[in-house]
């Protein structure tokens, strides 16, 4: 898509504009979701580790539901 239309009288594509704020949300998500996937494989490995500690120090702790 480019900002050129033949019919309008400046040449300005009217759904430009759109797409452009588009694009960006969509990276923005994009960055948002892969730093939000990387903090939760953090958290996972934590709460491994801290259930592996309960195990060892024979210590009950609620299932996974």
């Amino acid at each position: 898509m480019n900002d050129y239309c033949a019919f309008s009288k400046d040449h300005r594509c009217i759904k430009w504009a759109d797409y452009e704020i588009t694009r960006l949300e969509l990276e923005e998500a994009d960055a948002l979701c892969h730093g939000n996937w990387i903090e939760i494989e953090h958290l996972r490995v934590r709460v491994e580790l801290l259930e592996s500690i309960l195990q060892k120090a024979e210590i009950d702790f609620p299932p996974e539901h």
